[in-house]
């Protein structure tokens, strides 16, 4: 479940009063997501598919001071036609408004379904998207470090310690191995840009075959395009049952990514490394959250093993046939 704050009709009533879209026909929270409240409003005069928008207030893991650049990035990339939600400004034309003593902001509501099986179609689909939107990054003034590049790894799995063991025998050691050859290893002078982060299937709409939404841009910041390639790649290529690499939807994204943007020589031989710090951010989120598990909570922890699979499948390429790429 993903409303963590209630709203009441008079809250919502007068928070809609600095808008221009008339008054509230209904209100409804919406269960996706885990991260922030969600609610999905309808109002008699909101310019959007069926007077329909997403009311969404900014819970305490995400950070105040980052709401201006994922609303402006949201925008920016709005402009540029990529399919993401718009934010809806204010009448003083602000993005951002007050509820609930939480930051919360409107935005246009999307169509389509996140999909229920990924096929290669798909993959091409996300792959082309995904390199648009990199592309369309480019002349977004505001900035975002990423907060969950290689020393909030270090962090995180430093704080869950030999309790990894818990999790699996020996997996203290081997995260232990790996951080220290990411350490070692990890590129400095790759392009870099405005990233998503997070494009896993669920923040993804399609229409049929066809992408018609990103969502969730909540850990989108500046840096290695071809890092967003690999976290995509890991989210979208590998069979969710078995976990076993599915090279023909890897050949399908990556097909689809380097038919708007090629990549370069040195973002192809820095893909496997990419890939393992990749792995390793997931490793470290879920590790963290599975040996510090509130009890009653909302959100089931999810297992931290899908992707040591993944980690261990591209600690093992030497070639990048393996990939799909040509020979």
């Amino acid at each position: 479940m993903a409303v963590y704050t209630h709203v009441s009709d008079d809250q919502i009533d007068a928070f809609l009063q600095a808008y221009d879209i008339g008054e509230r026909v209904s209100f409804t929270g919406i269960k996706a997501g885990v991260e922030n409240s969600n609610y999905l409003l309808v109002t008699s005069l909101l310019k959007t598919d069926k007077n329909r928008a997403i009311l969404t207030l900014y819970e305490k893991r995400t950070k105040r001071e980052d709401l201006p650049f994922f609303l402006g990035l949201m925008a920016h990339l709005g402009r540029r036609q990529i399919p993401c939600p718009l934010p809806i400004a204010a009448r003083d034309g602000s993005l951002m408004g007050e509820l609930c003593e939480k930051p919360a902001a409107l935005f246009s509501f999307l169509e389509g379904a996140a999909p229920e099986r990924i096929t290669p179609a798909l993959c091409a689909e996300v792959g082309m998207w995904l390199a648009r939107l990199h592309m369309a990054g480019e002349g977004m003034v505001l900035t975002r470090g990423n907060g969950m590049s290689l020393p909030a790894w270090r962090d995180l799995i430093g704080q869950c310690g030999d309790r990894a063991n818990e999790v699996a025998p020996g997996f203290a050691e081997i995260l232990k191995d790996e951080l220290a050859f990411l350490s070692q290893s990890w590129p400095s002078n790759l392009p870099r840009g405005v990233i998503h982060a997070d494009l896993f299937p669920d923040n993804v709409f399609f229409d049929g075959d066809k992408l018609c939404g990103m969502i969730d841009f909540y850990f989108a910041c500046t840096d290695f395009l071809a890092y967003d390639l690999v976290i995509t790649l890991n989210a979208w290529c590998f069979e969710q049952n078995n976990v076993a690499f599915n090279i023909t939807k890897a050949r399908a994204l990556l097909r689809g990514y380097e038919r708007v943007r090629p990549l370069t020589a040195e973002e192809r031989w820095r893909l496997p490394t990419l890939a393992r710090g990749a792995s390793i951010r997931i490793i470290a989120t879920r590790l963290y959250d599975w040996l510090h598990q509130v009890p009653g909570a909302l959100v089931k922890a999810k297992n931290p093993l899908d992707y040591l699979t993944r980690l261990q499948f591209h600690q093992q390429i030497s070639s990048l046939t393996a990939y799909g790429f040509d020979p």
